[in-house]
Protein backbone atom coordinates (compact mmCIF):
# COMPACT_ATOMS: atom_id res chain seq x y z
CA UNK A 1 0.00 0.00 0.00
CA UNK A 2 2.85 2.38 0.81
CA UNK A 3 4.28 1.87 -2.67
CA UNK A 4 0.84 2.56 -4.20
CA UNK A 5 0.47 5.80 -2.21
CA UNK A 6 4.01 6.78 -3.13
CA UNK A 7 3.25 6.35 -6.84
CA UNK A 8 0.06 8.38 -6.47
CA UNK A 9 1.96 11.12 -4.63
CA UNK A 10 4.70 11.24 -7.27
CA UNK A 11 2.10 11.36 -10.03
CA UNK A 12 0.26 14.20 -8.30
CA UNK A 13 3.52 16.08 -7.86
CA UNK A 14 4.33 15.63 -11.55
CA UNK A 15 0.90 16.89 -12.57
CA UNK A 16 1.23 19.89 -10.25
CA UNK A 17 4.70 20.60 -11.62
CA UNK A 18 3.40 20.51 -15.20
CA UNK A 19 0.47 22.71 -14.27
CA UNK A 20 2.64 25.33 -12.57
CA UNK A 21 5.42 25.28 -15.15
CA UNK A 22 3.43 27.69 -17.29
CA UNK A 23 1.48 29.29 -14.49
CA UNK A 24 0.18 32.71 -15.45
CA UNK A 25 1.45 35.66 -13.48
CA UNK A 26 0.30 39.22 -13.64
CA UNK A 27 2.43 41.32 -15.97
CA UNK A 28 3.32 44.14 -13.60
CA UNK A 29 5.91 46.89 -13.94
CA UNK A 30 8.27 44.85 -11.76
CA UNK A 31 7.88 41.83 -14.06
CA UNK A 32 8.63 44.02 -17.08
CA UNK A 33 11.73 45.40 -15.37
CA UNK A 34 12.81 41.88 -14.38
CA UNK A 35 12.60 40.77 -18.02
CA UNK A 36 14.49 43.84 -19.21
CA UNK A 37 17.32 43.19 -16.75
CA UNK A 38 17.52 39.60 -17.98
CA UNK A 39 17.63 40.38 -21.71
CA UNK A 40 19.46 43.71 -21.95
CA UNK A 41 22.66 43.75 -24.02
CA UNK A 42 24.58 46.99 -23.39
CA UNK A 43 27.80 45.86 -25.12
CA UNK A 44 27.99 46.07 -28.89
CA UNK A 45 30.40 43.46 -30.21
CA UNK A 46 29.90 44.67 -33.76
CA UNK A 47 29.48 43.15 -37.20
CA UNK A 48 29.67 39.37 -37.61
CA UNK A 49 28.38 38.99 -41.19
CA UNK A 50 28.96 41.49 -44.00
CA UNK A 51 28.71 41.42 -47.79
CA UNK A 52 32.01 40.94 -49.62
CA UNK A 53 31.09 43.75 -52.01
CA UNK A 54 28.37 46.35 -52.47
CA UNK A 55 26.31 44.36 -54.96
CA UNK A 56 24.14 42.85 -52.21
CA UNK A 57 22.88 43.32 -48.64
CA UNK A 58 22.36 40.95 -45.66
CA UNK A 59 19.30 40.87 -43.45
CA UNK A 60 17.09 39.02 -40.93
CA UNK A 61 19.20 36.47 -38.98
CA UNK A 62 17.58 33.35 -37.46
CA UNK A 63 19.88 31.24 -35.26
CA UNK A 64 19.59 27.59 -34.19
CA UNK A 65 21.84 24.90 -32.71
CA UNK A 66 22.47 21.32 -33.76
CA UNK A 67 25.16 18.77 -32.87
CA UNK A 68 27.20 21.29 -30.92
CA UNK A 69 27.33 23.89 -33.69
CA UNK A 70 25.39 27.06 -34.32
CA UNK A 71 23.67 27.80 -37.62
CA UNK A 72 22.07 30.90 -39.04
CA UNK A 73 19.55 31.38 -41.79
CA UNK A 74 19.63 34.88 -43.21
CA UNK A 75 18.50 36.85 -46.23
CA UNK A 76 20.45 38.28 -49.13
CA UNK A 77 19.04 41.02 -51.32
CA UNK A 78 20.86 41.55 -54.61
CA UNK A 79 18.60 44.01 -56.40
CA UNK A 80 16.22 41.38 -57.75
CA UNK A 81 14.74 40.27 -54.44
CA UNK A 82 15.35 38.13 -51.36
CA UNK A 83 16.90 34.67 -51.24
CA UNK A 84 17.49 32.67 -48.02
CA UNK A 85 20.97 31.44 -47.10
CA UNK A 86 22.67 29.35 -44.40
CA UNK A 87 25.83 29.90 -42.30
CA UNK A 88 27.54 28.04 -39.44
CA UNK A 89 29.59 28.95 -36.36
CA UNK A 90 31.35 27.29 -33.44
CA UNK A 91 31.04 30.25 -31.08
CA UNK A 92 28.21 32.56 -32.24
CA UNK A 93 30.75 35.22 -33.21
CA UNK A 94 32.65 33.82 -36.20
CA UNK A 95 30.47 32.74 -39.12
CA UNK A 96 31.05 30.82 -42.35
CA UNK A 97 28.68 30.98 -45.33
CA UNK A 98 27.40 27.58 -46.48
CA UNK A 99 24.93 28.19 -49.30
CA UNK A 100 21.30 28.77 -50.24
CA UNK A 101 18.18 27.10 -48.89
CA UNK A 102 15.60 29.06 -50.90
CA UNK A 103 16.51 30.52 -54.29
CA UNK A 104 14.85 32.49 -57.05
CA UNK A 105 12.59 30.35 -59.24
CA UNK A 106 13.35 29.54 -62.85
CA UNK A 107 9.63 29.21 -63.52
CA UNK A 108 8.26 32.72 -64.01
CA UNK A 109 4.76 31.49 -63.15
CA UNK A 110 5.66 30.77 -59.51
CA UNK A 111 3.94 33.21 -57.16
CA UNK A 112 7.24 33.64 -55.28
CA UNK A 113 9.58 33.71 -58.28
CA UNK A 114 11.51 36.82 -57.16
CA UNK A 115 11.16 36.86 -53.35
CA UNK A 116 11.78 34.08 -50.82
CA UNK A 117 12.53 35.45 -47.35
CA UNK A 118 12.60 32.50 -44.94
CA UNK A 119 12.55 32.05 -41.16
CA UNK A 120 12.91 28.87 -39.10
CA UNK A 121 9.74 27.48 -37.51
CA UNK A 122 9.04 25.43 -34.37
CA UNK A 123 12.27 26.16 -32.54
CA UNK A 124 12.78 25.25 -28.87
CA UNK A 125 11.57 28.48 -27.25
CA UNK A 126 13.19 27.96 -23.85
CA UNK A 127 15.38 30.89 -22.82
CA UNK A 128 18.90 29.51 -22.46
CA UNK A 129 17.65 26.17 -23.82
CA UNK A 130 18.73 23.97 -26.72
CA UNK A 131 17.66 26.36 -29.52
CA UNK A 132 17.04 23.21 -31.54
CA UNK A 133 15.05 23.41 -34.75
CA UNK A 134 12.30 20.90 -33.98
CA UNK A 135 10.37 18.77 -36.47
CA UNK A 136 6.70 18.33 -37.23
CA UNK A 137 5.42 15.50 -39.44
CA UNK A 138 9.06 14.38 -39.77
CA UNK A 139 9.93 17.67 -41.49
CA UNK A 140 11.80 20.86 -40.67
CA UNK A 141 9.64 23.86 -41.56
CA UNK A 142 10.28 27.40 -42.66
CA UNK A 143 7.72 30.14 -43.03
CA UNK A 144 8.57 32.85 -45.53
CA UNK A 145 7.22 35.82 -47.38
CA UNK A 146 7.39 35.79 -51.14
CA UNK A 147 6.27 37.56 -54.27
CA UNK A 148 6.75 37.85 -58.00
CA UNK A 149 7.83 41.50 -58.24
CA UNK A 150 11.49 42.53 -58.55
CA UNK A 151 12.99 45.00 -56.10
CA UNK A 152 13.33 45.57 -52.36
CA UNK A 153 10.21 44.06 -50.75
CA UNK A 154 8.40 45.08 -53.93
CA UNK A 155 4.84 44.41 -55.06
CA UNK A 156 2.28 42.38 -53.16
CA UNK A 157 4.00 40.02 -50.72
CA UNK A 158 2.30 36.95 -49.26
CA UNK A 159 3.22 34.25 -46.74
CA UNK A 160 4.23 30.73 -47.76
CA UNK A 161 5.45 27.57 -46.06
CA UNK A 162 8.45 25.42 -46.97
CA UNK A 163 9.90 22.22 -45.52
CA UNK A 164 12.61 19.59 -45.81
CA UNK A 165 13.21 16.05 -44.53
CA UNK A 166 16.95 16.48 -44.94
CA UNK A 167 19.36 17.91 -42.36
CA UNK A 168 18.78 21.67 -42.05
CA UNK A 169 22.53 22.11 -41.44
CA UNK A 170 23.36 21.39 -45.08
CA UNK A 171 22.57 23.91 -47.82
CA UNK A 172 19.86 22.55 -50.11
CA UNK A 173 16.59 23.77 -51.55
CA UNK A 174 13.59 23.48 -49.26
CA UNK A 175 10.38 22.25 -50.85
CA UNK A 176 7.58 24.80 -50.89
CA UNK A 177 3.82 24.48 -50.75
CA UNK A 178 2.43 25.32 -54.17
CA UNK A 179 0.37 28.31 -53.03
CA UNK A 180 0.74 30.94 -50.30
CA UNK A 181 -1.02 30.23 -47.01
CA UNK A 182 -1.92 33.88 -46.25
CA UNK A 183 -2.26 36.78 -48.69
CA UNK A 184 -3.46 40.39 -48.54
CA UNK A 185 -6.12 39.42 -51.08
CA UNK A 186 -7.74 36.68 -48.98
CA UNK A 187 -11.48 36.99 -48.40
CA UNK A 188 -10.81 37.28 -44.67
CA UNK A 189 -7.98 39.82 -45.06
CA UNK A 190 -8.36 42.57 -42.48
CA UNK A 191 -7.80 46.30 -42.34
CA UNK A 192 -4.34 45.69 -40.83
CA UNK A 193 -3.06 43.24 -43.49
CA UNK A 194 -4.85 44.18 -46.71
CA UNK A 195 -1.81 45.75 -48.45
CA UNK A 196 1.22 43.49 -48.13
CA UNK A 197 2.76 40.97 -45.69
CA UNK A 198 6.24 40.58 -44.24
CA UNK A 199 8.14 38.51 -41.69
CA UNK A 200 6.46 35.54 -40.02
CA UNK A 201 7.45 33.46 -37.00
CA UNK A 202 5.82 30.11 -36.22
CA UNK A 203 5.75 28.44 -32.79
CA UNK A 204 4.00 25.47 -31.21
CA UNK A 205 1.03 26.25 -28.98
CA UNK A 206 1.61 23.25 -26.72
CA UNK A 207 -1.10 24.24 -24.26
CA UNK A 208 -3.49 25.08 -27.11
CA UNK A 209 -4.19 28.51 -25.68
CA UNK A 210 -5.67 29.40 -29.05
CA UNK A 211 -7.31 26.00 -29.51
CA UNK A 212 -4.79 25.18 -32.24
CA UNK A 213 -1.43 23.45 -32.54
CA UNK A 214 0.53 26.29 -34.09
CA UNK A 215 0.70 30.08 -33.96
CA UNK A 216 2.16 32.36 -36.59
CA UNK A 217 3.12 35.91 -35.66
CA UNK A 218 3.39 38.09 -38.74
CA UNK A 219 3.67 41.74 -39.58
CA UNK A 220 1.74 43.32 -42.40
CA UNK A 221 0.90 46.71 -43.81
CA UNK A 222 -2.68 47.82 -44.17
CA UNK A 223 -5.29 50.37 -43.33
CA UNK A 224 -9.01 50.79 -43.66
CA UNK A 225 -8.84 53.81 -45.96
CA UNK A 226 -5.52 53.73 -47.80
CA UNK A 227 -3.78 50.33 -47.47
CA UNK A 228 -0.75 51.35 -49.56
CA UNK A 229 0.17 54.06 -47.05
CA UNK A 230 -0.83 52.26 -43.87
CA UNK A 231 1.25 51.31 -40.86
CA UNK A 232 2.86 47.92 -40.23
CA UNK A 233 1.48 45.98 -37.27
CA UNK A 234 2.02 42.54 -35.72
CA UNK A 235 -0.89 40.08 -35.85
CA UNK A 236 -1.37 36.34 -35.51
CA UNK A 237 -2.72 33.33 -37.40
CA UNK A 238 -3.29 29.72 -36.30
CA UNK A 239 -3.05 26.24 -37.80
CA UNK A 240 -3.33 22.58 -36.88
CA UNK A 241 -1.21 21.17 -39.72
CA UNK A 242 1.29 23.90 -40.77
CA UNK A 243 -0.42 24.04 -44.16
CA UNK A 244 -3.81 25.63 -43.61
CA UNK A 245 -3.76 28.94 -41.72
CA UNK A 246 -6.42 31.36 -40.60
CA UNK A 247 -6.25 34.77 -38.96
CA UNK A 248 -6.86 34.89 -35.21
CA UNK A 249 -8.46 37.71 -33.26
CA UNK A 250 -10.12 40.95 -34.23
CA UNK A 251 -7.20 43.33 -33.79
CA UNK A 252 -3.40 43.46 -34.14
CA UNK A 253 -1.30 42.36 -31.18
CA UNK A 254 1.25 45.17 -31.44
CA UNK A 255 0.05 48.43 -32.95
CA UNK A 256 1.75 51.81 -32.73
CA UNK A 257 -0.54 53.30 -35.38
CA UNK A 258 2.37 54.85 -37.28
CA UNK A 259 5.54 53.53 -38.87
CA UNK A 260 6.53 49.88 -38.38
CA UNK A 261 6.06 47.31 -35.63
CA UNK A 262 7.42 44.04 -36.96
CA UNK A 263 9.54 40.90 -37.01
CA UNK A 264 8.25 39.18 -33.87
CA UNK A 265 10.41 36.48 -32.28
CA UNK A 266 9.12 34.59 -29.20
CA UNK A 267 10.87 33.03 -26.20
CA UNK A 268 9.79 31.69 -22.82
CA UNK A 269 11.57 33.54 -19.99
CA UNK A 270 10.86 33.05 -16.28
CA UNK A 271 7.37 31.64 -16.89
CA UNK A 272 6.39 34.51 -19.17
CA UNK A 273 6.33 34.85 -22.93
CA UNK A 274 8.59 37.51 -24.41
CA UNK A 275 8.21 38.91 -27.90
CA UNK A 276 11.28 40.59 -29.36
CA UNK A 277 10.34 42.91 -32.22
CA UNK A 278 11.46 46.10 -33.91
CA UNK A 279 9.93 49.52 -34.21
CA UNK A 280 10.58 52.25 -36.73
CA UNK A 281 9.44 55.78 -37.53
CA UNK A 282 6.79 56.00 -34.79
CA UNK A 283 7.57 59.68 -34.40
CA UNK A 284 8.98 60.28 -37.88
CA UNK A 285 11.72 59.14 -40.25
CA UNK A 286 14.52 60.61 -38.13
CA UNK A 287 13.68 58.22 -35.30
CA UNK A 288 15.12 55.35 -37.35
CA UNK A 289 14.63 51.66 -36.47
CA UNK A 290 15.28 50.03 -33.08
CA UNK A 291 14.61 46.81 -31.17
CA UNK A 292 11.97 46.50 -28.42
CA UNK A 293 10.05 43.80 -26.56
CA UNK A 294 6.62 42.94 -25.17
CA UNK A 295 5.52 40.40 -22.53
CA UNK A 296 2.50 38.07 -22.29
CA UNK A 297 1.16 35.29 -20.08
CA UNK A 298 -1.17 33.83 -22.74
CA UNK A 299 0.52 34.38 -26.16
CA UNK A 300 -2.40 36.59 -27.24
CA UNK A 301 -2.44 39.72 -25.06
CA UNK A 302 0.84 41.60 -24.92
CA UNK A 303 2.16 44.32 -22.60
CA UNK A 304 4.57 46.65 -24.36
CA UNK A 305 7.82 47.69 -22.69
CA UNK A 306 7.93 51.46 -22.09
CA UNK A 307 11.61 51.80 -21.18
CA UNK A 308 14.86 52.02 -23.13
CA UNK A 309 15.33 50.33 -26.50
CA UNK A 310 17.13 46.99 -26.37
CA UNK A 311 19.24 47.96 -29.38
CA UNK A 312 19.37 51.27 -31.23
CA UNK A 313 21.70 53.13 -33.57
CA UNK A 314 24.94 54.21 -31.93
CA UNK A 315 27.87 53.08 -34.07
CA UNK A 316 29.12 53.93 -37.59
CA UNK A 317 28.00 50.53 -38.86
CA UNK A 318 24.41 50.90 -37.56
CA UNK A 319 23.92 54.68 -37.59
CA UNK A 320 20.86 54.45 -39.86
CA UNK A 321 19.00 51.40 -38.51
CA UNK A 322 19.62 48.84 -35.75
CA UNK A 323 16.70 46.44 -35.94
CA UNK A 324 15.24 42.93 -36.54
CA UNK A 325 16.06 40.90 -33.42
CA UNK A 326 17.10 37.33 -32.91
CA UNK A 327 18.17 36.74 -29.31
CA UNK A 328 19.71 33.69 -27.63
CA UNK A 329 21.21 33.05 -24.21
CA UNK A 330 24.14 30.64 -24.09
CA UNK A 331 26.54 29.88 -21.23
CA UNK A 332 25.16 32.82 -19.27
CA UNK A 333 25.66 35.36 -22.07
CA UNK A 334 22.85 36.98 -24.05
CA UNK A 335 23.57 37.42 -27.78
CA UNK A 336 21.29 39.88 -29.53
CA UNK A 337 21.64 39.46 -33.29
CA UNK A 338 20.32 42.32 -35.37
CA UNK A 339 20.43 43.89 -38.81
CA UNK A 340 22.83 46.85 -38.90
CA UNK A 341 22.41 49.50 -41.59
CA UNK A 342 24.70 52.50 -41.97
CA UNK A 343 24.07 55.83 -43.67
CA UNK A 344 25.70 54.52 -46.85
CA UNK A 345 22.82 51.96 -46.81
CA UNK A 346 25.18 49.03 -46.40
CA UNK A 347 23.42 46.24 -44.55
CA UNK A 348 24.91 43.42 -42.48
CA UNK A 349 24.40 41.39 -39.29
CA UNK A 350 25.73 42.57 -35.92
CA UNK A 351 25.61 41.40 -32.30
CA UNK A 352 25.10 43.15 -28.97
CA UNK A 353 25.81 41.14 -25.80
CA UNK A 354 25.11 41.14 -22.05
CA UNK A 355 28.83 40.68 -21.32
CA UNK A 356 31.76 42.59 -22.80
CA UNK A 357 33.28 40.18 -25.35
CA UNK A 358 35.52 42.75 -26.98
CA UNK A 359 35.06 44.23 -30.44
CA UNK A 360 34.66 42.61 -33.83
CA UNK A 361 37.34 43.39 -36.40
CA UNK A 362 34.86 42.95 -39.23
CA UNK A 363 33.83 46.02 -41.23
CA UNK A 364 31.81 46.85 -44.29
CA UNK A 365 33.82 47.20 -47.49
CA UNK A 366 34.36 50.74 -48.76
CA UNK A 367 30.91 52.24 -49.37
CA UNK A 368 29.77 52.90 -52.93
CA UNK A 369 30.53 56.36 -54.22
CA UNK A 370 27.52 58.58 -54.63
CA UNK A 371 26.98 59.96 -58.12
CA UNK A 372 27.63 63.66 -58.38
CA UNK A 373 24.77 65.84 -59.49
CA UNK A 374 25.44 67.91 -62.61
Amino acid sequence: MKIKYLIVAISALAITSCATKYKKREITDSVMQEIYEEIKTPYKYGLVMVPTDNSYKMDCPSVFRKDGKWYMTYLIYDGRGYETWLAESDNLLDWKHLGKVMSFSENEKHWDVNQKAGYISLQDLTWGGSYEWEKYDDKYWMSYFGGDSKGYEAGILSIGMAYTKEAPTKPHEFQRLENPVLTPKDKDATWWDNSTMYKNSVIRDKDKVTGHNFIMYYNARGDSINPAKGAERIAMAVSNDMKTWKRYGNKPLINHHKGISGDAYIQRINDTWVMFYFGAFWTGWNQGAFNRFAVSNDLVNWTDWKGDDLVKSSEPYDDMFAHKSFVVKHDGVVYHFYCAVNKAEQRGIAIATSKDLGKSKLNFVAPPEKKKKN
